[in-house]
């Protein structure tokens, strides 16, 4: 893992288009301004080369990035996780949940309370991963999504 990169933009874009539908998927110009925003922070994470993992599919993306995670420190000791993209030939091997392991780190290190995130209301998948990591159901947000698509709003206490 490390910090984004000024020349993984194009790919991290291209991440984020793979990974959610028109609609939820960021703009060029949306995931740029969440990225520069005052507080946030990108952490990548690459795939080890494939004869380090064997009994692994190989990873399509040929940057080697696989996953990457936009977070912010906010105000009243509160962060927000932005976005969080896994390749769809790496998910279900723990790249996300390290991804947002260190960025509920940052948080903390900026000491921040709690974590609070969107998923669109059908991405069940998501719901999953987010309960297992702790986050409980705060509130519903009617028409957050560009296509009219309701959000869960989650959070965590850090």
């Amino acid at each position: 893992m490390r910090e984004f990169r000024r020349e993984d933009f194009d790919t991290l874009w291209s991440i984020d288009q793979s990974c959610f539908p028109p609609g939820i998927s960021y703009s060029r110009l949306e995931l740029a301004t969440y990225m520069r925003r005052r507080g946030s922070f990108t952490l990548v994470t690459e795939a080890p080369p494939t004869n380090s993992r064997p009994s692994a599919k190989p990873c399509t993306q040929p940057s080697g990035i696989v996953g990457f995670i936009v977070g912010e420190v906010g105000r009243r000791d509160a962060g927000h996780i932005i976005t969080i993209d896994v390749v769809a030939s790496a998910r279900r091997s723990g790249i996300g949940s390290k991804l947002l392991e260190a960025a509920e780190e940052r948080l903390r290190a900026a000491n921040c309370r709690s974590v609070s995130l969107e998923t669109a209301v059908d991405n069940q998948a998501a719901m999953a991963f987010y309960k297992r990591h702790g986050y409980f159901l705060v509130r519903t947000v009617p028409r957050y999504y560009s296509n009219d698509m309701d959000a869960f709003v989650l959070e965590k206490e850090l």
